[in-house]
């Protein structure tokens, strides 16, 4: 019995392009479709912020990472698809 096995080339595209944060999470969107979530836990400026503050968010160059100005936080993509 002979098996054949196909490979399944995916394009990747780990650019952010929205965010969501909910009382125990960061949501992140990618641009190939893909939502990356992490614990709000791991990022005590998110966990302590004000509503406002929250929602004051701005993509850092074409999606690699996300900047809250008040709260002078940096997320890279790349450091959440590590940590996954």
């Amino acid at each position: 019995m002979s098996m054949l096995l196909t490979t399944v080339k995916v394009k990747t595209d780990a650019r952010a392009t929205g965010v969501e944060i909910d009382a125990d999470s960061l949501h992140v969107s990618l641009a190939d479709g893909r939502i990356v979530s992490a614990p709000l836990e791991w990022f005590p400026k998110l966990r302590d912020a004000q509503p406002a503050q929250i929602q004051n968010w701005r993509l850092i160059g074409p999606g690699i990472g996300i900047h809250w100005e008040s709260l002078d936080e940096d997320i890279s993509v790349r450091s959440l698809l590590a940590i996954q």
